[in-house]
């Protein structure tokens, strides 16, 4: 398959991509310091050249190609590629340009929020949310936005984001999808766009390691981080990385689920030819599902699981999640200092992200509140209990304001 992509890729764009199969060039002892400045530059996962090859233990390559990368923000190239889907829905961010490269964001608000936030007074809250791996905003919509009571309309402001390289969101083919392109993203798109002086984090899975980032960054401006399963392995190890693939990705034949994410999240060009059959003609099989459902509406998990290229996806998978896993200690430790609110929630029948992850979260930061949901497996977690979340997550603000206000009588007396 990487002779295969090779070859198409050169004969129809010009130029063969960029792919891991080979030999880590850091073992190359001329190209170490190269690759070392390369690596620095676009914060590389070690799983990307850590994971076992048997290709490339037999086969001598030349020497692979990071994905370039401008100066700024992650813009990359306006073209889609021969492998990836090129329906109005998938490629639609091409046809702003450059000049306006930001990240799709639906906002939800009520009149009186938005009157309110004109006031120095406003009490009106914002709160960013950020969906997993191989989602979309629609996470949200069709969770949090259907069943907010008026009470909440009017006391927040909410942000719902579709993550770089997926949803709506650009999906640039020369990006590398490092953790902190995604964070630049976010805080263009949402952060600095809305002029945002403090908010609350709401993130699930993947989505749990931006929003750690972010709130690192801008502990004096976090009032509180949900994290919803969020995927944290501890990197006392050292190799952090690696064991969050495994741990993710474990390589099993059965069930036919973790088959195909351990196909498709180990082996580079098999990920792509899976990509290639199902994202890129993910309209002819919607068609196809909705003739043997009997149904005009498709759920939105199955629609946003085909919304993003084989390169971003790829890349986003190890340079976020196992890339991010080494970092995450540190994240906590800052937050930690900068007594952040942590509200952690996960199920018990959690197959995806281990549920040992939140309780060493909690072992690592013991000032982390822990919700543990009987039951509830990486997504029933929030839906089929909707209303009991939603109401967690107001208690966290309605905790927030009795501390501040507290504090200010202090300061007073």
């Amino acid at each position: 398959m990487c002779v295969f992509f090779r070859f198409f890729d050169g004969f129809l764009e010009g130029e063969c991509s960029p792919c891991y199969c080979m030999k880590r060039p850091g073992m190359i002892q001329e190209n170490k310091d190269d690759f070392l400045e390369l690596e620095r530059d676009n914060e590389l996962s070690e799983s990307l050249h850590g994971r076992r090859n048997l290709f490339r233990e037999m086969v001598l390559l030349r020497n692979p190609r990071v994905p370039s990368k401008k100066e700024g923000l992650c813009v990359g190239e306006l073209k889609n590629r021969w492998s990836d889907c090129g329906c109005e829905s998938c490629v639609s961010w091409m046809s702003k340009g450059s000049s306006d490269f930001r990240l799709h964001v639906i906002v939800k608000e009520s009149p009186k929020a938005r009157r309110e936030l004109c006031s120095q007074e406003s009490s009106v809250q914002n709160v960013i949310l950020i969906h997993g791996f191989l989602s979309s905003s629609s996470f949200w919509m069709e969770s949090l936005f259907l069943n907010l009571s008026e009470h909440t309309n009017q006391k927040y402001r909410i942000f719902a984001v579709d993550l770089l390289g997926f949803g709506s969101s650009p999906k640039p083919k020369n990006c590398s999808y490092a953790l902190k392109e995604h964070l630049e993203m976010v805080e263009v798109s949402v952060i600095r766009q809305f002029r945002l002086s403090s908010y609350h984090f709401v993130a699930h899975s993947m989505g749990c390691v931006i929003a750690l980032s972010l709130a690192a960054k801008h502990s004096k401006s976090v009032k509180s981080i949900t994290l919803i399963a969020p995927p944290y392995f501890s990197s006392s190890k050292g190799d952090a990385s690696l064991v969050a693939l495994e741990s993710l990705a474990m390589r099993r034949v059965w069930s036919p689920v973790l088959f195909v994410s351990a196909l498709i999240l180990w082996y580079e060009h098999l990920g792509r030819c899976v990509c290639f059959f199902i994202c890129r003609n993910h309209k002819a099989w919607e068609w196809i599902l909705k003739l043997l459902t009997r149904t005009r509406d498709l759920h939105f998990s199955i629609i946003d699981t085909t919304r993003h290229t084989h390169h971003s996806a790829w890349h986003t998978m190890h340079n976020v999640i196992c890339g991010g896993a080494k970092l995450l200690d540190g994240y906590l430790e800052v937050l930690t200092a900068a007594r952040v609110k942590i509200h952690v929630v996960q199920g018990t029948r959690d197959r995806i992200v281990p549920i040992e992850c939140s309780f060493n979260m909690k072992a690592k930061a013991p000032h982390v509140e822990l919700e543990i949901v009987p039951n509830a497996d990486h997504n029933s977690v929030i839906f089929g209990r909707e209303k009991e979340f939603i109401m967690s997550l107001e208690c966290v603000g309605i905790n927030l304001e009795k501390i501040a206000a507290e504090h200010n009588m202090f300061q007073k007396s």
